[in-house]
Order: C-alpha cells, then structure tokens, then sequence
C-alpha cells in the first residue's frame, strides 16, 4: 500500500509538473485578450508602475504620449498584494516598469528577475536616495526620550519585523524631496525609451518637480507653528520620512508592516504618553481598518483622523481621477488639525 501511494504520489507530481508550460501559454493568452485597448495604443510609451505615487509621477511626466497603468489593483494594500503570472506577461509587454525599491515591493524584484533582455526598462525609482533606518527593539523609555526631543521618528513598536529586509523605511515619496529624485528616474527611463519626445517629458517633469516643492513648501509653513509636534499613528511605519522633513515626533502602534501585533504593554504606554502629552487626535491608515487606532482613542478620548501615505487609492478615487498632490494636500489640512497648528 505504501508503494502504490508512493506511486501515485510521484504519478500527480508529473502530472503538475507537465501541466505548468500549458498554464503558463492560457495566462499570456488570457492576458493578450482581456489588456485593455489603450495598452496597445500605437506611438505610445506602455507603462507600468506599482504603487500609487509611482503612477501618478508616470502619468504627469507622459501625458498624452504614454499609457501608465496601475499594477496594484485599486484598493489593495500593496503589503499583502501577491502578483500572478499574468502580471509578469503584463510587465513583459510593456516598455517601462517603474517600481520604488527593493525594500518597499520585494514581490517587484522577484517579477523583474523574470523579465528577459527583450523585456521592458526596468526602473528602480529609489535610485540615488539613502533610505532613512528603522529603529527596532527598543526600549519604551527610549522611545520616551525620543518623544520628548520632537527630532524625527521614534523607534519602532516591539513586534515590529526584525531582520535586514525591514531595517529601512521605503516610504522614501513621503519626503517631497525624494519625490523630485524619483521622477528624475522615471524621465531618464522616458528619455531613453522615446529620445524624439525627450523634451515633451521634460518639460512635463519640470512642471510636476515644480509643483512638489510647492507642495513641500505648503508642509513647511503650514506645519511651522502647532500645538504639539507628537504625531500618533494608528496604522504601520510610514511616515518618518514626512515626520524627519517637518521637524515632528512620530510614533506608529505597527512596524513597516501592518501584521505585527503591538503587544499590550506598547499599547498601555502610547495611552499613557498620550494622555501626558496632552494628545487630541490618532491618525488611522488608508486601506486598513483602524482597529488599533480606535482603541487608542476609546482609551484616551482622541479623535480619529485619516492620513495616506498614498500607497493605493480606491476605486473611486482612481475613477475620479485623484492626484499624488491632492492626497497630500488633504494629508497636510488632517495634520494641522491633529497636531492644532496656527
């Protein structure tokens, strides 16, 4: 009997095995039927992007000469987003991908080693950017230390993930700075692919590099002058860059990712800090039920407010036509009003 299951065992394993060519060959073909009509515009650069922020600099910067598209679909949170091969066929066939990094989309690095030599320009829009470290395994009362400087991030949750993978922030957009870097990445790959429109891409680049120091600007002024420069987070790591840029003191229940949970005795010291520190409002996360942030607020009064850090949008908000800019702009009239500015 062992044998005979052994048999079948090995039986079912080449079966699986002969079987995955054909799947492959039904995903390309299913893909090639159902890419939308624009995809295959004639004269214009395919583009795909994987995050929010990414497409929307895409799009600004080609205009009415690329079609970008959105890898991630609307409305998933990208932490917990798993591509399928008709993502890589759709990767593929495009003439640019634009992903942030390594460390932000590690489920991108693993499609772009599939990409072969007559694939697309890949783009590492991270490229020329330090990432900021993440503190892990602090101590509470260093992180007591740290809110009371208002120099920066303070030092992850304890349950956040450890290990080099996670030792970095890759929210690296959320600085307006680095954003500017970014779409110089993006026009470079641009220029190279379509040379005849190069000064069609940067006069677009120019113009959106404009726009985001206004918008830095806007932050500077509007966040100069607040009550409080604690800034609490119900939702993951992902604001230390924006926090580090404006001079605030942040603190997220979560690590870089949302699946780690706090442990209680974290949970009992950001009620306490917030109550000493006179806290009025917690930040929840775009995409994420703000189950943590809720219970900070039970716990000590606070006001929920909503913050994105621009990852995704919804389908209604893709339909609507929402901008990188726009969502920022509401993220900055939020934050004046959690933090009680002037």
């Amino acid at each position: 009997m062992r044998k005979t299951a052994a048999v079948s065992l090995c039986l079912i394993a080449l079966v699986l095995l002969a079987a995955v060519p054909f799947l492959w060959c039904c995903a390309c073909s299913r893909q090639e039927a159902g890419r939308p009509a624009a995809e295959r515009a004639p004269g214009r650069l395919v583009v795909v992007t994987t995050l929010f922020p990414l497409y929307d600099f895409a799009r600004s910067i080609g205009g009415d000469k690329a079609e970008v598209s959105l890898l991630l679909p609307p409305g998933v949170e990208p932490h917990s987003f798993e591509p399928k091969p008709a993502d890589l066929m759709r990767i593929h066939k495009a003439d640019i991908f634009v992903y942030t990094g390594d460390f932000m989309e590690p489920w991108a690095t693993v499609l772009v080693k599939g990409v072969g030599k007559d694939g697309p320009l890949i783009v590492d829009s991270s490229r020329g950017i330090a990432l900021q470290p993440q503190t892990q395994g602090a101590g509470e009362s260093r992180i007591k230390t740290g809110a009371r400087t208002g120099t920066g991030a303070v030092p992850a949750p304890e349950g956040a993930h450890a290990g080099a993978a996670h030792s970095a922030d890759p929210h690296i957009w959320l600085d307006f700075g680095n954003a500017q870097v970014m779409v110089d990445n993006i026009l470079t790959a641009f220029a190279a692919r379509d040379p005849a429109n190069r000064a069609f891409y940067e006069k677009n680049a120019l113009s959106y590099k404009a726009r985001l120091a206004a918008l830095d600007e806007e932050f500077r002024k509007g966040l100069a002058s607040c009550t409080t420069r604690l800034f609490v987070h119900g939702g993951h790591y992902a604001f230390s860059y924006l926090a580090r840029r404006y001079g605030l003191t942040y603190v997220s229940v979560y690590g870089l990712t949302p699946d780690a949970e706090p442990s209680v005795s974290r949970l009992a010291w950001l009620v306490g800090e917030m109550r000493l520190s006179g806290v009025k409002y917690v930040f929840y996360e775009e995409l994420i039920q703000p189950r943590m942030a809720e219970t900070l607020a039970s716990e000590t009064g606070a006001a929920l407010l909503p913050l994105n850090g621009g990852h995704n949008v919804t389908r209604d908000q893709m339909e609507k036509g929402v901008t990188f800019i726009a969502i920022m702009e509401s993220d900055l009239k939020n934050l004046r009003m959690g933090l009680q500015c002037r």
